[in-house]
């Protein structure tokens, strides 16, 4: 029931990040019709073009075989062993092209629906896979059951299509027996290649069915709920509150290196409480005065209070800070619309030490 619910729940379709965690971990779509369609597939082909020479090999090797024994050495067991070999040997070239034919066929089933990789997770041993009780579920559940219609309706649809090919056989059988030898061999393999060409176009159609089956039914397995979607755009995008959070540490750090600076300044430009605005103009490192610091209301005042204790002059000009504040960021010169008023500011506190060299720094 709670599967169901769970099922039910997710509405969403599955994110690219979700299609790409499960092809990681292996968990791919896969047609179990597809191998046996392309089994069919070889044995047709073997039918068709390497059956005929094959079979003829081997039955002129028994036929010598058999009818000269004489010509076949069994005085010890040496000898009986190479016989043995001579006759696997023979039976061994027959089977072998199809036993080829089967094994890239299958091959070739499974690589062009997924490419082979190596994943981990899926040949780590767990309990599950050795469970009575989950092996149980597996056969007699719902997935089972699903799997036992699947199963009988192959059968019947292929059977079908079978019945449908064999309604004319035995009379060909018949006719067959009016023949020679060699072509009622020829007879007999037509009417193999035939029920397997049938046999094979019912499998491709229900490996076809089965093929969008699987990759609907994967893809319904992968959706995802609302909750889910909201996670992984959090993921991807990082938590807003740890961002939050990671700004207001580095807005905190930022003011912290801005105070430090404030005791370098050669003068703070201030509107009473509201702004206030440090600069530091020493004419051996930069040709106009530099921002070291700003501020709002709180800020603003803890500049004016820092400046204050290293003996900083602060000039209180309301007009002027508010313009600078809007206009200047911190560690950069000051536009050039400010130099004459900074300027005068400036020769204000060089006249009033009486004495120091125009440029030197306040602090």
């Amino acid at each position: 029931m709670a599967d169901e619910e769970d099922k039910e729940s997710k509405t969403e379709q599955a994110s690219e990040k979700k299609i790409r965690d499960a092809v990681e971990k292996g968990n791919l779509p896969f047609s179990k019709e597809a191998p046996i369609f392309a089994t069919l597939l070889a044995v047709l082909v073997f039918a068709l073009f390497f059956a005929y020479d094959s079979t003829v090999r081997l039955a002129v090797f028994l036929a010598t075989f058999l009818e000269r024994p004489n010509e076949w050495s069994l005085a010890n067991s040496a000898d009986a062993i190479s016989l043995y070999q001579i006759v696997f040997l023979e039976i061994g070239r027959a089977i072998l092209v199809v036993m080829a034919l089967l094994v890239a066929a299958g091959v070739g089933a499974s690589v062009l629906q997924n490419m082979p990789q190596l994943v981990g997770d899926r040949i780590m041993p767990k309990l599950n896979r050795i469970s009575p009780m989950a092996g149980w579920k597996r056969l007699f559940g719902i997935q089972g059951l699903v799997e036992f219609l699947k199963a009988l309706g192959k059968v019947a649809f292929a059977g079908a299509f079978l019945v449908f090919a064999m309604s004319d056989v035995h009379v060909r059988l018949l006719e067959g027996m009016l023949m020679l030898p060699s072509a009622f061999g020829m007879q007999i393999r037509d009417i193999v290649v035939d029920l397997v060409m049938v046999v094979a176009f019912a499998m491709a159609l229900i490996a076809g069915a089965d093929l969008l089956w699987t990759r609907f039914h994967w893809m319904q397995e992968l959706r995802m709920t609302k909750q889910e979607v909201k996670d992984e755009h959090k993921q991807a995008e990082g938590d807003p509150i740890l961002k939050s959070r990671m700004r207001s540490l580095a807005r905190d750090r930022a003011r912290q290196r801005m105070m430090a600076s404030v005791p370098r300044a050669t003068l703070v430009i201030a509107n009473p409480t509201h702004y206030s605005i440090a600069l530091r103009y020493v004419r051996e490192e930069t040709a106009a005065p530099v921002v070291v610091a700003k501020g709002q209301d709180l800020i603003a005042l803890k500049i004016r209070e820092v400046a204050e204790e290293h003996g900083i002059p602060v000039f209180e000009d309301v007009a002027l800070a508010r313009s600078m504040f809007k206009q200047v960021s911190v560690d950069s010169m000051i536009p050039p619309q400010f130099y004459q008023a900074v300027a005068e500011l400036i020769r204000i506190i060089q006249g009033s030490r009486k004495g120091p060299k125009a440029g030197t720094s306040a602090s």
